[in-house]
């Protein structure tokens, strides 16, 4: 029977060449749409799962005060309070969020590295990377304690055993301890763990947020009740103690300050659905972006449901040149069970197909589809295999099942008299289905064209400043103590390169805010102000405008001392009307615990993150007025002339003079800026890839279906010529309600199209409004791409042999 079954598809997909192979294209397109969404849903989804404390370990952040901010950073004393005093605790890590990217030397030989983390002791409870050589416990324990993954042990010690041995980094030496087993995905994956996070100078000092924070609470233990505890210490010891000095209640200092605010992010969901942190960095993996994720699943789901439809739409429409099989199937006793199971036997060969050809297309685009996300995405996995499995069962349910029930219910006089044809019997869910496809092809459409707004807004948007032919160089300099005296005379041999036209430098880069944060009270008025401590000229050679007062200048004594500037979030933010010569007590502490500091100036507003944020408020000091600093880029400007003669030079003289340790790097500021903006590009890109493909499907349903309701109208025009009617006549006939499918179509995708539209703008601080004109020029497509099919086809019917088609009448 199956061979049989088998015989009569193969006949019948000879017989229908090229429906089948548009019936297999769409097919396999939608389920290649669903494979990519599930491999990035299933990587996402895999950080730390394989983390057997990921229930028990969270992430410590604090939302500052009444600024709103979440920073993913705290203070030492805040961490040793709560893990001596509230039992929950079990464990407790301080640790970098980010990663240093420096040289490691052993012996003679030095390699880079751009995975180094610092630690304490207690890292390896909250990240228990299988432990392969060494020390098991107690591993950061020593300050000058290393712990390396296999990869990078094979990489600096070749055959040797690395346990014991000392390697250098950031001219210090560290013993090491153990190698670990690195798996991943996780939320970190350091190649080197060095101990010795701690910096003496933060031990008592409870607002210097400077370090990440991870806990690990005992099994059993509520979070909750945790939480509840973390934020109580940090009331008594910081609240209170604020509150005492300036002579407040408790109760007066957090209405005027606001409170920061403890919160804490399970390790199990912190990637995709934890709290986001203002400075960008919450580990140094960084977060997933569950937009963009959400954005894909849907959107594939959307493509796979079109090429369903277009397949039921021309499983059914087909279905009348098979009625006479089915009717005579039927009268030789064959049951209606037996027709749908053969007709779900036929759409699982055809499904079979889709997804080999699914499969093929997922493996030749993998590549690229790796670049455009950075990762390094894969199909294997037992778990993709199950879903694969999953998806077929699923695509030839929802695509055998209605196509076999609507065929085995033919009647079986009907059928055989001849006149089914005529019947109007499942036309009416045809082209309700045809309709769905219009409106998701107008969804698509509105989609790309409202993206595609937002992303050249953004690019075009004037940021207030100008990055044109400035470079940005990191200087890594292992102590911070020298590294202004060093800036300083590095600036001026630097200048002497010919095509050097300025440096500068500041505490901070464009795109990523800056590196410090303070905050202070001013008439009432808590702000949490960016800190930009940079050097004279910096405002001038960023072509960053001054809208009242001055900038600072060498020529006053004070500007290295006393004064500062402010830029206009700041002052509105504080209702100062005349700031200029307004004096302000800053959180910057010296012996006495404050600084004040007058205000010279006030700075017109720019971009330093990107446009998702708000401009926040900001404060510009001169490096020299703080005995500390933390700058880490050169910004240079370049003339464009013989450019490439100048970064060479520059080259030269930064390896020999600056820091031979580390490679010559630079990036355009401009081009920096434009990574603020890369996951909405990718959006945009996404969006015209999908549209591309959603048109092509559109295009085979309304070709297919086009086709075959034309086709059982050729008498009904054959009759209409015999009796005088004229080309365009029988044209406008034959596609006026195609044009009524497509409007009511457009009205159907234009509501859900409005809505998500408006909602992911909503992420944006600055964008664009949603005007009338794409949903303009997406109907004008439609009806183009419409009246382009229907019509050509059209034209071709109404060339028919006459006498064919009367001749039987």
């Amino acid at each position: 029977m199956i061979s049989n079954w088998f015989k009569i598809f193969i006949y019948h997909l000879k017989q229908n060449k090229l429906f089948s192979f548009l019936n297999v294209l769409g097919l396999s397109i939608g389920v290649a749409g669903v494979i990519f969404a599930i491999l990035y849903w299933n990587n996402e989804h895999a950080y730390d799962q394989w983390n057997p404390e990921k229930e028990n370990v969270y992430q410590v952040l604090n939302k500052i005060g009444g600024t709103g901010d979440t920073w993913a950073t705290n203070s030492i004393p805040f961490g040793e309070t709560c893990k001596a005093t509230i039992p929950e605790i079990e464990s407790l890590s301080f640790l970098n969020i980010w990663y240093n990217e420096a040289p490691i030397k052993y012996k003679n030989q030095k390699l880079m590295d751009k995975k180094i983390t610092v630690a304490d002791n207690g890292f390896f409870d909250a990240f228990p990377f299988p432990i392969v050589k060494g020390a098991k416990t107690n591993i950061l324990k020593e300050k000058n304690s290393v712990a390396l993954s296999e990869e990078a042990a094979r990489l600096l010690f070749k055959d040797e055993d690395p346990i014991g041995k000392s390697i250098n980094y950031n001219s210090k030496f560290y013993i090491v301890k153990s190698v670990y087993h690195l798996i991943k995905p996780s939320s970190i994956e350091p190649n080197y763990v060095f101990g010795g996070v701690k910096r003496e100078q933060d031990e008592n000092s409870w607002g210097n947020f400077n370090y990440g924070m991870i806990i690990k609470i005992k099994k059993g233990s509520n979070p909750a009740a945790v939480l509840k505890k973390m934020q109580n210490v940090n009331f008594v010891n910081r609240t209170m103690k604020d509150a005492k000095e300036s002579g407040l209640t408790p109760e007066q200092y957090v209405k005027e300050n606001g409170e920061t605010t403890v919160i804490i992010d399970q390790l199990q969901t912190a990637r995709l659905h934890g709290t986001k942190s203002s400075g960008g960095r919450n580990l140094p993996e960084g977060k997933g972006n569950l937009q963009l994720l959400y954005i894909m699943a849907g959107l594939s789901i959307l493509i796979l449901t079109l090429s369903l439809v277009n397949y039921i739409n021309l499983a059914t429409a087909s279905a009348i040149k098979r009625a006479k099989e089915v009717g005579v199937r039927k009268i030789v006793g064959a049951s209606k069970n037996q027709i749908v199971t053969q007709f779900i036997f036929e759409t699982a060969i055809v499904v079979i197909l889709g997804i080999i050809f699914a499969l093929a297309i997922v493996e030749l685009a993998l590549p690229y589809y790796n670049s455009f996300l950075n990762k390094t995405l894969t199909m294997n996995g037992g778990e993709f295999y199950l879903q694969l499995i999953f998806i077929f069962g699923l695509v030839i349910i929802l695509a055998g099942i209605f196509p076999a029930i609507y065929i085995s219910n033919f009647e079986t006089l009907k059928v055989l008299k001849g006149n089914f044809s005529r019947s109007k019997s499942g036309i009416w869910i045809r082209n309700s289905m045809l309709i769905f496809q219009f409106g998701i092809a107008a969804f698509f459409i509105i989609g790309a064209l409202i993206v595609n707004s937002q992303v050249d807004y953004m690019m075009n948007k004037d940021l207030g400043f100008s990055g044109n032919q400035i470079i940005r160089i990191p200087y890594n300099l292992p102590d911070f103590r020298t590294k202004t005296d060093k800036y300083q005379t590095a600036k001026q041999e630097i200048k002497k390169i010919q095509g050097v036209q300025d440096v500068t430098t500041f505490a901070g880069s464009f795109g990523y805010s800056t590196n410090s944060s303070s905050g202070f009270t001013h008439n009432g008025v808590f702000v949490q102000p960016r800190n930009v401590e940079m050097d004279f000229g910096f405002l001038e050679m960023m072509k960053i405008k001054i809208v009242k007062g001055r900038d600072l200048s060498p020529q006053f004594a004070s500007d290295t001392i006393s004064n500062w500037l402010i830029n206009e979030t700041l002052a509105k933010t504080l209702h100062l009307k005349n700031p200029i010569n307004t004096i302000i007590t800053s959180g910057w502490g010296d012996e006495k615990g404050n600084m004040k500091f007058k205000i010279v100036g006030i700075v017109k507003d720019f971009h330093i993150t990107g446009l998702q944020n708000k401009v926040p408020p900001m404060v510009f000091i001169n490096l020299k007025t703080l005995k500390w600093n933390n700058f880490d880029n050169l910004f240079i400007k370049v003339s464009p002339e013989n450019l490439s003669e100048t970064l060479s030079k520059l080259k030269t003289y930064w390896e020999k003079n600056v820091n031979p340790d580390y490679p010559f790097e630079y990036e355009f500021v401009n081009k920096g800026f434009a990574k603020t903006y890369e996951e909405q590009v990718k959006q945009k890109d996404v969006f015209f890839i999908l549209n591309l493909i959603v048109i092509i499907i559109a295009i085979f349903g309304l070709f297919a279906l086009a086709s075959f309701s034309m086709e059982r109208r050729l008498k009904e025009i054959a009759i209409r010529k015999t009796l005088g009617a004229e080309t365009d006549v029988l044209l406008k006939e034959l596609s006026k309600q195609y044009i009524i499918f497509c409007l009511m179509g457009f009205a159907v995708g234009i509501v859900p199209a409005y809505i998500l539209l408006q909602k992911w703008l909503e992420d944006f601080a600055f964008r664009i409004n949603i005007s009338v004109m794409p949903f303009s020029i997406s109907l004008i497509s439609l009806l183009a791409l419409t009246l382009m099919i229907v019509l050509a086809k059209a034209y071709q019917v109404t060339k028919i042999d006459i006498l064919k088609y009367l001749k039987y009448e």
